[in-house]
């Protein structure tokens, strides 16, 4: 999947041009040993130019690669992702392992979804719960004091680089982050959205970094369950009015992509929810809609939800394509079988290509109807909950 963050400069840079050299070197590797020796290279002068604060050559070299040489371009992708989300620090004499870390929370609200800064008896339970369940015995954590939505997240590879080092000193230093609440952009407000906090981990090099790392211990599942029952009720009064699913902590780019799939069916159920509370609909009154939408390819899947006796739409959710999906993956099953685990009896999957397009007067998506038009999605005038889209 392409990765990219923000359009490339017109003529690609001495340092891209290398970027995609080597990885096109390591794409092509015929052995183990021949891999180290290109790693080691990419990575030299990935964290040379993380220290320029270099974006576009990131991005200059990942769009050159992306129909050129995929298999280079996801080789780049994942060890500029590797580098801005982890380093070597020497501190006290010692080597230690930093890795940033998110820990995403889905939820949904007929309210705005808060993004708050979080009190510091709050972030050192959160603290406790991550050390007792989560991360290694000798881990040394540092949490940024705030909840963040998606958009307020660090933009560029470069971002993410920094806070990684901010966080990983604050570790070693047995504090954690400061993030001043009023200077965070205002985020976008969705009935169905992701929060995160984030923190960076410290270990000794090359001690584990998380409980199921080590020998003996519990695994992935179980640590799991026990952050959910005893992490969990944290965040309760930062998601005032919010129903809410945290999920597993993990290293900062495989939770967001974590969040990102599971936030998809999450939000199926959230809309079904929410239609029964605000409207009275029951799961086996409504109808819902799938179309897929394209642009050069399949982007999306859009959802549209009404009643079944009517082609109204009262409200909608998007279902992105990630990763390596595309029109041959069996995403209109996965989003079939949720809907009707939720309880939705007619599920009306449509076979035609609908056009990658949106409102001209406000932007927001158009969803399909059972007479296969597209359409705004509105709740019905006497009801004063605005119609609003999940993602």
């Amino acid at each position: 999947m392409k990765r990219s963050r923000f359009s490339s400069r017109k003529r690609i840079s001495a340092d891209a041009t290398e970027l995609s050299r080597l990885a096109i070197g390591l794409a092509e590797s015929g052995s183990k040993m021949e891999d180290q020796f290109w790693q080691g290279r990419l990575v030299e002068l990935v964290n040379r130019l993380f220290n320029d604060g270099t974006e576009d050559d990131f991005t200059s070299a990942l769009d050159r690669l992306f129909d050129a040489h995929p298999m280079a371009h996801d080789d780049l992708a994942d060890i500029i992702e590797a580098n801005a989300e982890s380093c070597v620090v020497r501190h006290a004499g010692q080597d230690f392992d930093i890795l940033l870390l998110a820990a995403p929370v889905l939820a949904w609200s007929r309210f705005s979804i808060p993004t708050s800064a979080i009190p510091r008896s709050t972030l050192q339970t959160l603290k406790v719960h991550l050390g007792a369940h989560v991360l290694a015995a000798d881990a040394r954590l540092a949490l940024a004091d705030y909840l963040y939505s998606p958009d307020q997240l660090p933009h560029t590879f470069v971002d993410t680089w920094q806070l990684m080092r901010q966080l990983g000193k604050a570790a070693l230093e047995g504090g954690d982050l400061n993030v001043d609440a009023a200077a965070m952009p205002e985020t976008n407000r969705f009935l169905s959205d992701t929060r995160y906090l984030v923190g960076a981990v410290a270990v000794p090099h090359p001690l584990p970094l998380f409980h199921w790392n080590e020998t003996g211990k519990s695994s992935r599942e179980t640590a799991l369950k026990e952050w959910l029952r005893q992490g969990g009720p944290c965040f309760e009064p930062l998601l005032t009015g919010c129903a809410y699913q945290p999920l597993l902590a993990d290293a900062y780019h495989a939770a967001c992509r974590a969040a990102d799939g599971a936030s998809r069916p999450y939000s199926l159920n959230a809309s079904v929810a929410f239609l029964q509370g605000a409207l009275g609909l029951s799961p086996e009154n409504l109808r819902a809609v799938v179309g897929g939408f394209y642009d050069q390819r399949l982007e999306e899947y859009r959802i549209g939800f009404g009643p079944r006796d009517s082609e109204l739409i009262f409200h909608g959710v998007v279902w992105p394509l990630l990763g390596i999906e595309d029109e041959n993956s069996d995403i209109t099953g996965e989003i079939e079988a949720t809907l009707r685990k939720s309880g939705v009896k007619e599920v009306l999957v449509l076979d035609q290509q609908f056009p990658y397009e949106f409102c001209d007067d406000c932007g927001a998506p158009l969803y399909p109807n059972a007479d296969g038009e597209t359409v705004h999605a509105e709740m019905p005038e006497q009801n004063n909950t605005p119609s609003q889209t999940l993602h």
